[in-house]
């Protein structure tokens, strides 16, 4: 066991049963924690754990408060991402969702909460490249997903109060052991043959590697109260190493086994690509994610890394899992798995 302020506290962890929830969760009964959660399936292992689960929607304002009551602090995690959704998918979820935990903690008197946003709340069109906090809010989204975790995040920090003490942390492409989103996306596609890098590749990215990001909120909850250092205040969460984009992408799948890619698009032609896809998956009503859109044209072909010297300064967080020590966790869990791809002996 660990030993922490937040030993005998009570949480809740919406989105428990994710990726990045499940690791919070894992941490908080670490630090014996009695840990709540609240996930939209049945997850047995989790009250196997010691967990006390609620399962059903963020959007059901009756539930998210009985999960909410008599706990002392409150993370939210819980969120739409994706692109396939329609815009009433992404608000109910994403942003009434958040004003339900919101509700929920100034109705019983909650007096902290952690809420999950994302960095994509400040992305605008081109390079971010070094930024701190206090870029601002762009007057149009290009994606609904992006548009209403900023919706969510001005929401909680505004509930910031002498009663409540909010913080919102913004992790960046979290990926590890475990991830069911962009590692398995990225390895998926290369192994099809269908990943290419838009532009030359080398525009500089930020990761973060699961345990670095949990553990951020791990800190974050210790150090906040009403009126501390982080109350009212918005985070990056990285892993502090910017790296070209093919270079980690290629780390990503070569953990799996997968040879580097190296084909690239014109961005120009993948934000026209983009344009068609949303065109034709909007016009024959089809199922699923187009294969690109121009939002994400956009977001692979810029720069997106930033200064997370506040997150270091205002409550201790320090990476601590380098991005050459996740890699090589991965690869034994891929291998563990039986999921690496062994190349052909001739």
């Amino acid at each position: 066991m660990t030993s922490s302020p937040l030993s005998g506290k009570t949480a809740l962890v919406t989105g428990g049963s994710g990726f990045l929830g499940g690791a919070i969760v894992r941490m908080l009964l670490e630090r014996e924690v009695k840990v709540r959660v609240l996930c939209r399936g049945s997850y047995p292992e989790l009250a196997k754990a010691g967990c006390t689960v609620f399962q059903g929607e963020i959007s059901d304002a009756e539930l998210v408060s009985k999960a909410v009551a008599g706990c002392d602090l409150v993370f939210h995690t819980a969120a739409k991402a994706g692109i396939a959704e329609p815009y009433s998918e992404y608000e109910r979820i994403n942003y009434q969702g958040t004003l339900n935990v919101i509700r929920a903690c100034q109705q019983h008197k909650v007096g902290r909460l952690i809420y999950t946003s994302s960095p994509s709340v400040v992305f605008s069109h081109g390079d971010v490249s070094g930024a701190d906090e206090s870029l601002p809010y762009p007057d149009h989204y290009d994606a609904y997903y992006p548009k209403t975790k900023s919706m969510a995040e001005q929401a909680a920090l505004k509930a910031n109060s002498p009663e409540l003490a909010v913080v919102a942390l913004r992790p960046h492409l979290i990926w590890g052991p475990g991830d069911n989103h962009l590692g398995p996306r990225l390895v998926s596609r290369a192994r099809a043959g269908r990943l290419k890098f838009v532009g030359d590749g080398k525009n500089l990215v930020d990761t973060v590697y699961i345990d670095n990001a949990a553990e951020a909120h791990i800190l974050a909850a210790e150090k906040l109260a009403p009126g501390s250092v982080p109350a009212g205040k918005a985070y990056f969460i990285t892993n502090g190493e910017p790296m070209p984009i093919s270079q980690i992408t290629n780390l990503i799948i070569g953990a799996a086994g997968l040879a580097p890619v190296t084909a690239t698009i014109s961005p120009k032609i993948a934000w026209f690509i983009g344009l068609i896809c949303e065109k034709v998956f909007k016009w024959f009503k089809l199922e699923g994610e187009p294969p690109i859109t121009r939002w994400v044209a956009g977001e692979l072909s810029t720069a997106h890394w930033f200064n997370i010297d506040a997150a270091r300064r205002d409550f201790g967080y320090q990476p601590k899992i380098s991005i050459e020590e996740g890699i090589r966790r991965l690869h034994a869990a891929y291998l563990k798995a039986n999921q690496f791809d062994k190349p052909d002996k001739h």
